[in-house]
């Protein structure tokens, strides 16, 4: 039987003289707006992705113009934590440079989007200069590494932050790429090839995403990730980490073999292990990972492909050692503390409320004002959360009355005195920016949720968490198949409506309704929310009542996702 053929993209990497390509010369073409088909892939392991504004697409068609082009510009920042004079770079930036709105990801990262190609060089060039960076923020590698932005025992987040950073430092591309391209680094002549030590010459197969989680708190949704750490502190002191693979949430409309996967915990590793275990699990994926289908080459697949038994003998004997036994823990919700907390140390911690994680400026909520203001006096830091939401985080007894006074001037000392299920929504970019949305997502859901919100008040839910979230596209950036409503475009106005997900992100949704017109959502949701008030068990959350009154039945696993679908889900 003849081997199968790598895919496109394994030879662009091969070819491309570790990320190099040529992405320089296509800086310098002031004739077009665009780059190279192969320089647009290279350019998402320097963390930006070309794109084009849809909602003009049309009209530049009429005229004979090429399409509206610009760039999008993720910003790592591992752990989520960026000190003031980052905010205030990234704000000003996000003016300079880009459309003038700052987007907090669902990954602890700042986006820009609307830069044009003339401005992407000096972009990166300086989000540099204020100690940050966008090397492997997209792309076949390790990408930004996530932990709890602020666990209810805050002395553990020295310790998950600095290890979050640890990983990121670790897993980053070595090629000197980057600097020569973006930063005007000395082009080294050498006889000696190039070396990628831990990636190699294409690096991954597929993207590849690392969380650490603190129980209770499961806000960075650890089984939606390839890899995480689940925290296991034992008297106020962190003793290790659970290790957690195989989660992913991407899938395709009409194609069965893929799927979101819950990540499977397969063991327990050391503080001070768990750098190497994350190495190791990388290697495991880069030479058993398929390569020949990019549909199926996440590491989740591998997971399926081999089994997490023979994932875990593999790790190991990279490891050299053994993983001990899992540790007991418990998740018990997956969403952001909001308002003010003070930790242990006397320090207040504040959650603003960001819908859709876009920051920017209206003349009724001049909200990125406020934190510009806010970080001018700032004497902690800043904390995106997984949420999409922003921690102004370490303030210290003596400035929390000037922060709570720039809060009360810029109306933010009230942002999160909305409905639980608004506070509990993800919303993706999608359109008109993103390429691959197929409906409306981050533009949208607001509205979707102000109609739902009335039917919540019509049955006494106002104030019952229930996870929502809304994507333009099944690759599930906003992790809609984790969640307990959860929409994914497939068309102008219309989506996929799942049900079913775990509160904690614990568990996968199910299909309730496929290819519904938006116009629809409300008349489908409101009698179940009906019920949900009036036959709930006590402290039964949304994502199980709908399975035990019989909407969707229970995904166990990510082979499960496409089975035991109501035949009414199906019918269009």
């Amino acid at each position: 039987m003849s081997e199968k053929k790598l895919s496109a993209n394994e030879g662009i990497k091969t070819r491309s003289n570790y990320l190099r390509g040529t992405i320089a010369e296509g800086l310098s073409d002031l004739s077009t707006g665009s780059m190279s088909e192969d320089d647009q892939q290279l350019l998402k392991f320097h963390g930006t992705y070309q794109q084009d504004d849809r909602d003009l697409r049309n009209d530049r068609r009429k005229h004979r113009l090429e399409k509206a082009y610009s760039f999008m510009i993720r910003i790592r920042v591992p752990g989520g934590v960026a000190t003031p004079h980052q905010w205030l770079e990234t704000d000003r930036m996000a003016e300079q440079f880009a459309n003038g709105t700052i987007k907090l990801t669902t990954r602890q990262a700042f986006q820009f989007h609307g830069i044009i190609k003339t401005n992407l060089k000096r972009t990166i060039k300086e989000i540099n200069q204020c100690a940050m960076d966008t090397v492997a923020a997209c792309g076949d590698v390790n990408r930004n590494v996530m932990c709890n932005p602020n666990p209810y025992l805050s002395s553990v987040h020295a310790e998950v932050l600095k290890a979050a950073q640890d990983i990121s430092a670790h897993l980053t591309p070595q090629t000197r790429a980057y600097h020569e391209i973006w930063l005007d680094g000395e082009k080294i002549e050498s006889t000696e090839e190039e070396q990628e030590p831990i990636y190699g010459k294409t690096y991954l197969p597929r993207k590849f995403k690392i969380t650490i989680a603190v129980p209770p708190s499961n806000d960075v949704d650890i089984f939606a990730n390839c890899l995480s750490f689940i925290a296991i502190v034992e008297n106020d002191k962190l003793v290790g980490y659970n290790v957690a693979v195989g989660g992913g949430m991407g899938s395709t409309h009409g194609n069965e073999a893929t799927y979101p996967r819950l990540a499977d915990v397969i063991g327990f590793c050391t503080p001070e292990q768990i750098v190497d275990v994350s190495e190791k699990v990388v290697l495991v994926q880069r030479d058993f990972g398929d390569r020949t289908d990019r549909k199926h080459s996440r590491f989740k697949y591998t997971v399926d492909d081999h089994g997490p038994d023979w994932i875990l003998a593999k790790l190991n004997e990279y490891l050299g050692y053994e993983l001990g036994p899992v540790r007991p823990y418990e998740f018990k919700d997956n969403g952001d503390r909001f308002g003010w907390v003070e930790d242990e140390f006397g320090n207040f911690h504040y959650t603003l409320f960001v819908e859709g994680g876009r920051v920017l400026d209206t003349p009724a909520f001049p909200m990125r004002t406020g934190l510009r203001e806010i970080a001018k006096i700032h004497d902690g830091d800043f904390r995106l959360t997984a949420n999409q939401n922003l921690i102004i985080a370490n303030v210290s007894a003596k400035k929390r009355s000037e922060v709570e006074a720039l809060l009360e001037k810029y109306g933010m000392h009230r942002s999160h005195e909305r409905s639980a299920l608004r506070l509990a929504s993800i919303a993706c970019v999608a359109l008109p920016t993103c390429g691959l949305a197929l409906a409306e997502a981050e533009r949208y859901l607001p509205e979707v949720i102000t109609d739902l919100e009335q039917e919540l008040e019509n049955a006494g839910l106002r104030h019952d968490s229930i996870t929502i979230r809304m994507t333009g596209c099944p690759n599930g950036c906003g992790r809609p198949f984790i969640s307990e409503i959860g929409f994914v475009g497939r068309g102008p106005d219309r989506y996929n409506l799942y049900l079913g997900g775990g509160h904690a992100g614990q568990r996968l949704s199910k299909l309730y309704r496929q290819d519904i017109n938006a116009s629809e959502i409300r008349s489908l949701l409101a009698p179940i929310f009906q019920r949900y008030a009036k036959e709930r068990n006590a402290g039964e959350h949304f994502g199980d009542f709908v399975i035990r009154a019989g909407y969707v039945a229970a995904t166990v696993q990510g082979a499960d996702f496409h089975k035991n679908i109501k035949e009414e889900a199906l019918k269009v």
